[in-house]
This record gives C-alpha cells, sequence and structure tokens, in this order.
C-alpha cells in the first residue's frame, strides 16, 4: 500500500482529496488500492496486449463508489464552465493519440484561465506521465480551454 500511496502522494486519483495512511482501510476515508479498470476493460486489454494500468490510490468510498463501472472525475463546483468534458474519457483519447481536446467553454477569461489551472494541475495528478500544455481561445464571445499534447 505505501509504494501506491507514495506513488500518488497520498491523494485519492479519484476525488484528489488526501488519503490518511494511518486511518483503518474499514474507514470510507481509509486507503485503499484501486486497479482502475472494470472487467469488461480488462478483458479488452488482455485481448489487445495492451500493458495494465497502474494500482492508484483511493479513498475506500470513493473505490467502492464507483464499483466495477467506468470511473467518474468530478469538476469542482467552483469552477464556472459550460459542456465540461469527461476527464477521464478526454484524457484517455489525449494518451492515445495526442494532439488537442476542448475541456469546456467559459463565459470570461477569468473564469476560462482558472479552469485551466485547475485541469491542468488535475490532469498532472491523473496522469504524471502525460506531458500537457493548456491553452485558452476566445471566439463567439466565450472561451475555449483546450488542452494539448
Amino acid at each position: 500500500m505505501d509504494d501506491v500511496g507514495n506513488a500518488d502522494s497520498w491523494r485519492c486519483w479519484l476525488c484528489d482529496e488526501p488519503v490518511e495512511r494511518e486511518r483503518s482501510v474499514n474507514d470510507d476515508r481509509g486507503p485503499s488500492i484501486d486497479s482502475r479498470i472494470t472487467d469488461r476493460k480488462a478483458k479488452a486489454r488482455s485481448k489487445s496486449n495492451k500493458s495494465p494500468q497502474p494500482d492508484r490510490l483511493a479513498h475506500r468510498a470513493c473505490n467502492t463508489g464507483k464499483g466495477n463501472m467506468t470511473p467518474v472525475v468530478q469538476w469542482p463546483d467552483h469552477l464556472f464552465i459550460a459542456d465540461p468534458a469527461p476527464i477521464i474519457p478526454t484524457v484517455e483519447r489525449l494518451m492515445a493519440k495526442g494532439g488537442r481536446e476542448i475541456f469546456g467553454r467559459c463565459p470570461s477569461k477569468a473564469d476560462a484561465e482558472q479552469t485551466a489551472t485547475w485541469i491542468g494541475e488535475r490532469i498532472s495528478r491523473l496522469e504524471p506521465s502525460l506531458a500537457i500544455t493548456t491553452s485558452i481561445e476566445a471566439g463567439g464571445g466565450q472561451y475555449l480551454v483546450i488542452v494539448r499534447r
């Protein structure tokens, strides 16, 4: 558990909140190891011989709540963003194909800057090996938040 916890800086990869290593594994806020993929995805990976994704640290409640479903990383309520992209599938596309992905639209440049900073930091914790840049493009009275690999 310590190796996975240290690799993830003792932060839950799903909710991005700190995980206390001293808590019981039976406590909802206690540490848990998440294999990160569902049975369906594991079967598909074994057929395509792709390397498995590494285990990640999660709170017991976050891991249990995810169950055997595709995980969802939530956008924080304090960001003002329209049409936010689903974070994990969008990051997976960036990892597989590179290029650029639009993560959402913001009504002001200040909102877009705050969103770009948050998503850049969140992706760096979600996929530490993925080198990305964030940018903002104005158009049509709104600001697009873009991530490039």
